[in-house]
């Protein structure tokens, strides 16, 4: 097996003196664990670190050998994370996430696309908002997602303004008013595209994704959530 892609490094291991086992997110080729010999020295101090955007050649004799990788620095993306406790508490979370939730070689489609928007907008002030859109689509992804197009107790495709815990479904202002304390609030900016979402519906789109990942994938599957995604909003400064 040989080929070209590119991606970020979501997770890196000493291995040795200086080698590194690499587990990248790609564009082509979704999440992949390769080996990558003799990097680690002075000279690529700031190229093998979470978050940096490389270019990526893969090789191995037989499929179900580890792939044997040779990177060039793309985008020097990990730099942005420097010194910024919120954009690492982000930077973690989502490393985190894809490593546990993605099988190997695994096509993302869109999901790269989001990842790539979180990461060339990690300096915006609405950084919170883009993880948001890529943690929300992840349910998709996972075969987990939420059924927002019209209300699960009269149909109605209007007013839309809660989402239901126990089945993921939207519910409309008049079915749910009387639960509102037991339902999530309908993510309207996600379905607007609306990128410049208060920081307060961002908020509860992450609480809402944060519960139907723990009980739809993680528990599901016997997995351990993430402790940097468990104390994500925790931690944040809002």
């Amino acid at each position: 097996m040989r080929f070209q892609d590119e991606g970020y490094i979501i997770k890196q291991k000493k291995y040795g003196e200086n080698s590194l086992i690499l587990t990248l997110l790609t564009k082509e080729h979704g999440k992949i664990l390769g080996f990558a010999k003799n990097v680690v020295s002075k000279k690529n101090l700031g190229v093998y670190q979470l978050g940096n955007k490389v270019s990526i050649n893969a090789y191995s004799r037989l499929d179900e050998n580890m792939l044997s990788l040779k990177t060039e620095l793309l985008l020097p993306t990990a730099v942005n994370f420097i010194n910024d406790a919120e954009k690492l508490l982000l930077l973690s979370s989502f490393c985190e996430l894809c490593d546990v939730c993605m099988v190997q070689n695994e096509q993302l489609g869109k999901i790269y696309d989001l990842a790539d928007d979180f990461f060339l907008n990690i300096l915006s002030e609405n950084r919170l908002t883009y993880y948001a859109f890529f943690e929300f689509y992840m349910l998709d992804f996972l075969g987990i997602g939420l059924d927002l197009e019209k209300c699960a107790v009269t149909g109605k495709s209007t007013d839309l303004k809660y989402v239901s815990p126990k089945s993921g479904k939207a519910v409309c202002a008049e079915a749910g008013a009387p639960y509102a304390a037991k339902l999530f609030k309908f993510p309207d900016f996600i379905i607007k595209s609306d990128y410049g979402a208060k920081k307060r519906e961002v908020i509860d789109l992450l609480n809402m994704t944060e519960f139907f990942l723990r009980k739809n994938f993680f528990t599901l599957h016997d997995l351990k959530f993430p402790n940097n995604r468990a104390s994500l909003l925790h931690n944040l400064n809002f």
